[in-house]
């Protein structure tokens, strides 16, 4: 399976909310997600000890889509900024990374 790459904006102190529909390289049909589950973290750097968890979910395993998810108590206290995040599918045992890319977390003002 091949490794979908995006670029996300988080606005620090709301919430955010990204889809990612999943496909099939070799039929080039969305990718089945029954039976398969999801995790996603947030971190300043791939080597950081310290993350930041998404909820993830399989919003819709026949048309390939998982969610991920940060709520605005999560998001005002991350540090704006570039950080790095990937999306990893669970299924029967083995782990596959499935979206990865960068992440611009950008300041707030109103609060």
């Amino acid at each position: 399976m091949a490794v979908y790459v995006s670029n996300i904006v988080i606005e620090q102190g709301y919430d955010f909310n990204a889809s990612f529909q999943l496909e099939d390289t070799r039929t080039n049909s969305p990718l089945l997600l029954d039976n398969v589950s999801a995790e996603s973290q947030l971190r300043k750097h791939t080597g950081a000890s310290t993350s930041v968890s998404f909820a993830s979910t399989i919003s819709n395993s026949e048309e390939g889509i998982v969610s991920i998810s940060l709520t605005a108590a999560q998001s005002v206290n991350l540090k704006p900024g570039r950080y790095v995040f990937d999306v990893k599918l669970i299924s029967s045992g083995a782990e596959y990374k499935a979206v990865e890319g960068a992440a611009l977390i950008r300041g707030g003002v109103t609060r």
